[in-house]
């Protein structure tokens, strides 16, 4: 079961510092005045949809965050659901990472880390019969 809270706690770490982390941080500066998104120029996101469209993305991460983070303490309780909220939330990463460049190669480390611990965890030793 070590695996498991390894899983759990890279998918928590992931869900706070990163998505929520960030979401919060961004929507702090915004709402003070100390950042005004249309005038960012720095590169978030690769596609220039994402980066035209910073708040949706800030939304979009702070969701992420809150349903990564359920799904780890999930797994940390050993409950059934969030073993399937966390094996969805690594897929759906895994699949979008790809769109978030830069970003989502740090995205992709703790998804892809967190995915292979949990099945590690989940079938162990078994091996495929033919």
């Amino acid at each position: 079961m070590k695996k498991i809270r390894v899983a759990a706690i890279l998918m928590l770490l992931h869900g706070l510092v990163m998505e929520l982390g960030t979401g919060i941080f961004f929507i702090l500066t915004i709402l003070t005045g100390f950042v005004n998104v249309n005038e960012i120029e720095m590169e978030i996101f690769y596609l220039e949809y994402f980066q035209k469209n910073l708040e949706w993305m800030l939304m979009m991460s702070l969701i992420f965050g809150v349903v990564r983070s359920v799904g780890a303490l999930g797994l940390l309780k050993r409950r059934k659901w969030g073993f399937i909220l966390s094996i969805i939330n690594c897929l759906v990463t895994m699949v979008l990472m790809v769109f978030m460049l830069p970003s989502g190669i740090m995205d992709g480390l703790f998804a892809c880390s967190s995915l292979i611990l949990i099945l590690m965890a989940y079938y162990g030793e078994n091996e495929i019969e033919v």
